[in-house]
């Protein structure tokens, strides 16, 4: 048989429950609809509801190590030809600089710092990375004026829009293990989306050689 004591601190027990019943349920209830938004908006992936800004070009765009001013874009198709199949790919140009304060060091621009948005529901899709004065993989050096630069997106033939969003992403200076309190040296490291480019787009057809 249960003491008068045991029977008090059960009575406290389910009043301390019952008083913050309510407080766990809002708590939850705000924990599944934050769930749900992340889930349907998908980061970058919807402009409606997206969680980064979406800004219109030209623009200029700070994202970590570098400088991006976005101007213009162009799909380009290539027809079909008696030795080769059909091609498009989008094609944008800004002017890149190296604003690397952190190290000062020379670096060329990954592929996945810049990424196409199609939209729909699909997923970004990779740049080539950065072609400056017809150099593939160009090294920008810190300190030096910006260059006129382009980016490749190998994208579906019949690919086609008014307006391409183009995600920009920066990288990070910081030590990897700040988060524990440890102590560790920072670098450039963990890409992190920083905002979605909105830029008009024109069609262009390659001429066949003749």
């Amino acid at each position: 048989m249960e003491s008068l004591d045991d029977v008090i601190d059960a009575m406290i027990a389910d009043r301390v429950i019952h008083r913050h019943r309510r407080k766990w349920l809002i708590a939850l209830a705000v924990v599944v609809v934050l769930a749900l938004v992340i889930t349907v908006t998908g980061g970058w992936k919807e402009h409606q509801g997206r969680s980064i800004p979406t800004v219109e070009a030209p623009v200029t765009v700070e994202a970590g190590r570098f400088e991006f001013g976005f101007t213009s874009a162009k799909i380009i198709r290539r027809p079909k030809t008696e030795y080769g199949k059909a091609e498009t790919w989008l094609q944008i140009s800004f002017d890149l600089k190296n604003i690397d304060e952190e190290t000062k060091t020379s670096y060329f621009v990954p592929g996945d710092l810049l990424r196409l948005v199609p939209g729909g529901g699909q997923e970004p899709i990779e740049s080539n990375g950065a072609s400056c004065q017809g150099e593939l993989g160009y090294v920008t050096v810190y300190g030096l004026p910006a260059q006129p630069c382009t980016a490749k997106f190998d994208v579906p033939v019949d690919f086609a829009a008014e307006k391409v969003e183009i995600g920009v992403l920066g990288e990070q200076y910081t030590a990897p293990d700040e988060v524990t309190g440890a102590s560790g040296k920072p670098y450039w490291h963990d890409e992190t989306a920083v905002t979605v480019v909105r830029i008009p787009a024109t069609i262009e057809t390659e001429k066949e050689d003749s």
